[in-house]
């Protein structure tokens, strides 16, 4: 079984072609490969496949480490695109892919970077159902109440508006988990803590099924459309631990998100590892 690992902002993902599978990916498996003890060791795992559709080039799903899966990754979705233009999957700079959240439109600008139109950003969804249309509530967490802006962009965000000295300070493995799994979010939520300074947004990012992260292409796109909702004027540029992206939010709400990713190596799994992988439910 051949993989690959790419990474972007410190977001590694190890990267499967379907066709290279001898069992199926069960949630077990993912968490067995994804662990740096006993597997390779990664956030997550992109499988691609080819798409039946002539519209997509491939279909990918993206599975957390805990071996849920998510719908939608920035990240992860820029290090699947770049690797699919690199293994000959297209020669065209702009083409469509399918993910469990809807189609998302890549643009190549370079060998090592793309523009991704995620798409459309709500404020309501069914991931915050008691939620209004303007989807603020508030969610409590540590022996405190928290204000929040729900944004779904393929996946469920729940951005928090801080100042920038309490999100230095800010214990994210404490705070992030009781919001992950509140109950007013049926499907667990992202969280992103964020400092907004104009078109300048510092955020931290707390993913479902991961926890604190160096980055988050979606958790980008909810801070800045968060930012975007409080006046901040597009492009922003968010700043994360692993380093910036370019987030362009439009007056409806669509997404466009420019980065890189890169390839961290190449492997094959022993035989060991098949076996271990095999006897996984």
């Amino acid at each position: 079984m051949k993989f690959e690992k790419w990474q972007a902002l410190g977001n590694d993902y190890l990267i499967l072609e379907a066709t290279e599978l001898p069992w199926e990916l069960t949630a077990a498996r993912v968490e067995w490969l994804c662990d740096p003890h006993f597997g390779v060791g990664s956030d997550g795992i992109l499988l691609l496949s080819r798409s039946d559709d002539p519209e997509f080039v491939a279909n990918l799903r993206i599975f957390n480490p805990d071996g849920s899966e998510a719908e939608l990754s920035g990240n992860g979705a820029r290090e699947a695109i770049l690797y699919l233009r690199r293994h000959g999957w297209t020669d065209a700079e702009e083409f469509a892919i399918s993910t469990v959240a809807g189609p998302i439109r890549p643009t190549i600008t370079g060998e090592l970077t793309c523009s991704v139109d995620m798409g459309k950003a709500s404020t309501s969804s069914k991931d915050f159902p008691s939620g209004g249309p303007d989807g603020r509530g508030t969610v409590r967490s540590a022996g405190r109440e928290w204000e929040f802006q729900h944004v779904s962009i393929g996946n469920p965000q729940c951005a928090i508006v801080v100042d920038p000295v309490e999100l230095a300070d800010l214990d994210l493995e404490l705070v992030g988990p009781e919001i992950e799994g509140s109950t007013l979010f049926p499907h667990r939520t992202n969280v992103s803590f964020l400092a907004i300074d104009g078109s300048r947004v510092r955020a931290r990012i707390f993913e479902r099924g991961v926890g604190e992260t160096l980055s988050s292409g979606t958790g980008a796109s909810g801070a800045a459309v968060t930012a975007f909702l409080r006046g901040a004027a597009s492009p922003i540029t968010v700043e994360l631990d692993g380093g910036e992206l370019t987030v362009a939010v439009g007056e409806d709400l669509s997404v466009r998100l420019d980065g890189w990713a890169e390839p961290v190596y190449a492997g094959e799994a022993s035989p060991e590892l098949l076996a271990a992988l095999g006897e996984q439910d």
